[in-house]
This record gives C-alpha cells, structure tokens and sequence, in this order.
C-alpha cells in the first residue's frame, strides 16, 4: 500500500516529500507520490504548476488515507458507509483528523474496534423480527439472534478513542 514512499505521518511530511520532488524537477514522482496516498491529481496538478505550495492540506491526506486504505481492504456496503461516516467526521474534527493521517492508525484497527466493540455489546433482536426472516430463521431455529451494530454515536466516540487517545469522560 505505502510501497514507494512509504507512510507519512501527517499532510506536512507529504508536502514536504513533494516539495522535494518538485526542487528536482521530478514531475512523475509528485504524481505518484499523489496516487500512492489518495490525493487529487489535480491537485498535484497545481502544485507542479506552481499554482500552490502545498500538494494537500491536513483533511486532504486524511482523505486520501482512508480512501487508499479503503480500496486496499475491498471494503463494501456497511464498512464502506463507517469509512464514509469517519471522513465526514474529520471534516468537522480537526485534531481526528491529524490523527487519521498518524503512522500505525489504519483503518483495519478502527474497523476492528467497532466489530469487537459491537460484539461485546450485543443486542437481542426480537423473536417478531426474526420470525419474519428466511435465512435467519432457517439458521437459528428457536435459538436468539443477537447482534453488534454499533450506532453513528458510538463509532463517533470510537474514531476519537482510536485515532487521538480520547477517552470517554
């Protein structure tokens, strides 16, 4: 995933390396440096022009992050939704933001956290939800159905717990 250039820890590493990039007139290696961590290539295409000094700001390599390490995991349906769901929360939190971009936070642990935390906090789905089902109920017969789905609140407190070290008060 980080193959050439390995992982950065943060948007100022990535404009740093980028900036050297560009002193040595490596055009290619900007560009890949951008693909490699999920940032606009238009982006990239400014930056080369001379348009910015920066190839990407703090909720950009945040971004690119999550995205690069989305595609990596083949994550769909739900995943992809709390993937969605912890971009937006970054939009909003500067300080997870940073903390997305941090070296040894990936979005595998995260995940990993809310699917451990889901199932020690399980919940008893109704026998008249069950009851309604195929699959399931051919599965489970008269046994209970328990599930982890951890609501938009508590990924939220999650992605803090995970990323910046913030514990629930």
């Amino acid at each position: 995933m980080w193959e050439k250039f390995g992982e950065f820890d943060s948007a100022e590493e990535l404009n740093r390396a980028a900036l050297a990039q560009r002193a040595e007139g490596d055009e290619k290696a900007v560009r890949a440096l951008a693909e490699e961590n999920g940032l606009d290539p238009e982006d990239a295409d400014c930056f080369l022009a001379g348009i910015a000094d920066f190839i990407t700001l703090p909720f950009g390599a945040a971004v690119g992050k999550l995205e690069v390490e989305a595609a990596d995991l083949k994550l769909e349906g739900v995943l992809q939704d709390w993937v969605n769901d912890l971009a937006d929360q970054c939009s909003e939190d500067d300080e997870l933001t940073v903390g997305v971009r941090r070296k040894g936070k990936d979005l595998a642990g995260y995940i990993a956290l809310i699917i451990d935390y889901g199932y020690e906090n399980r919940i008893t789905v109704d026998h008249r939800i069950t009851d309604r089902t195929k699959q399931v109920k051919q599965i489970m017969g008269s046994h209970r159905l328990t599930i982890g789905a951890e609501d938009a609140r508590t990924r939220r407190r999650l992605a803090l717990e995970y990323y910046c070290g913030k514990k629930e008060a």
